[in-house]
């Protein structure tokens, strides 16, 4: 177990790009064929392989993915979507883009992800979708959502951007899916810098994703034709040939990380923050290890100590009701209806996880935890 480390600084993520994975990009620049081309289409058929879904559409960035998605169900002004309060802005943003409303719901504080048992109670005769979000790479609770959507004659749209081969019940997310969503930022598993891929298994919703991230273009009679009024989402080829070279370490990439995750379960100390738990239906990828500190923890001190000592950290994601615009908008009173949200908003911390990190690093982190928490909270 380690007690020290070198001056070598612990971020809180950083991408795992290879020579083999510039080499490839390099090969695409040498050719000067760079907007969307033959990477694209295998990066897609990678994505095919790695859910099992029948049908992949690489985009612009992971946004794009739900805008794409709700633009082409024709959700618009005066509909609704369900959302969780707990995730990334562009969860709701994307919502409010097509002129919808986002209804957000609070979240399991184990997991982060969508209360399930409150979903049912906000649906209205507007409402148009689910949109649950794999928060962190945990797949959220499926089964009973699908089963709401199916009573409802709703859209289940999964946000998976952070959950590239994540699974629920043993079926890899993206598998049994009417469009599941996501992201290649650089913080994710894989990454092309900015880029998103959209899996589905319905062919007319694919084929209307395909026309409206390239201009509304349509092979009409063997002629190129402007069918919709579409937008320039596209992602490039040399985007492609990157994250495309990363696909085939994805799943050795995510063992490596359940083993780190491994360590922070074990060795950090509940007596100051609570841990995430997993559930019997899903197996955790970790995009992020997301604790949440107690309340009377100061989380910017903490942070600030951990930076002292060479160990990155940050907050994992937002109380989307309770930001400025959303508050603006909506007057939602989030301590009252999202206590679990804005609490791991508040009080949630995110540490280092990602595919070079070692477990010394680990353990590191861990003691430097422990114990800028126990000098400071310690009885």
């Amino acid at each position: 177990m380690a007690t020290s480390m070198n001056n070598a600084f612990i971020p809180l993520f950083t991408p795992d790009i290879r020579e083999s994975d510039i080499a490839a990009v390099s090969e695409v620049l040498r050719t000067g064929m760079l907007v969307q081309g033959k990477q694209v289409e295998l990066l897609e058929a990678a994505f095919c392989e790695i859910t099992g879904a029948k049908h992949a559409v690489a985009v612009s960035n992971g946004t794009a993915t739900l805008h794409l998605i709700l633009h082409a169900l024709g959700i618009c002004n005066g509909d609704e979507v369900i959302v969780p309060a707990f995730s990334y802005v562009a969860t709701a943003n994307v919502v409010e883009l097509v002129g919808a409303k986002p209804i957000f719901v609070d979240v399991d504080l184990s997991t982060f992800n969508i209360n399930i048992d409150a979903v049912e109670s906000k649906i209205t005769p507007n409402t148009r979708a689910i949109m649950p979000v794999h928060e962190f790479g945990l797949s959220a609770n499926l089964e009973p959502l699908r089963k709401l959507a199916e009573k409802h004659n709703l859209f289940l749209i999964e946000d998976a951007a952070c959950a590239i081969g994540s699974d629920f019940m043993n079926i890899s997310t993206g598998k049994n899916s009417f469009a599941a969503s996501f992201s290649l930022h650089p913080r994710k598993a894989i990454t092309s810098g900015e880029g998103g891929i959209v899996v589905t298994n319905n062919p007319d919703l694919a084929a209307q994703l395909r026309i409206l991230r390239n201009h509304g273009i349509s092979m009409v009679n063997g002629e190129m034709d402007f069918v919709e009024a579409g937008f320039n989402y596209r992602m490039t080829d040399f985007q492609a040939a990157l994250v495309l070279a990363q696909t085939s370490r994805l799943f050795e990439q995510i063992n490596h990380k359940r083993k780190i995750a491994e360590i922070y379960l074990k060795n950090l100390d509940t007596n100051f923050l609570k841990l995430p738990e997993i559930p019997n239906y899903a197996n955790h990828t970790w995009q992020t290890f997301h604790v949440v500190l107690n309340s009377n923890i100061n989380r910017k001190e903490v942070i600030q100590l951990l930076k002292e000592a060479g160990i990155g950290a940050n907050y994992g994601a937002q109380c989307i009701p309770a930001t400025t615009f959303y508050t603006e908008v909506y007057q939602l009173n989030s301590a009252v209806e999202f206590p679990n949200a804005l609490n791991a908003f508040q009080h949630g911390l995110a540490l280092p996880m990602f595919p070079g990190i070692t477990e010394e690093q680990a353990y590191f982190v861990t003691e430097k935890l422990n114990s800028i928490l126990k000098n400071k909270h310690g009885k």
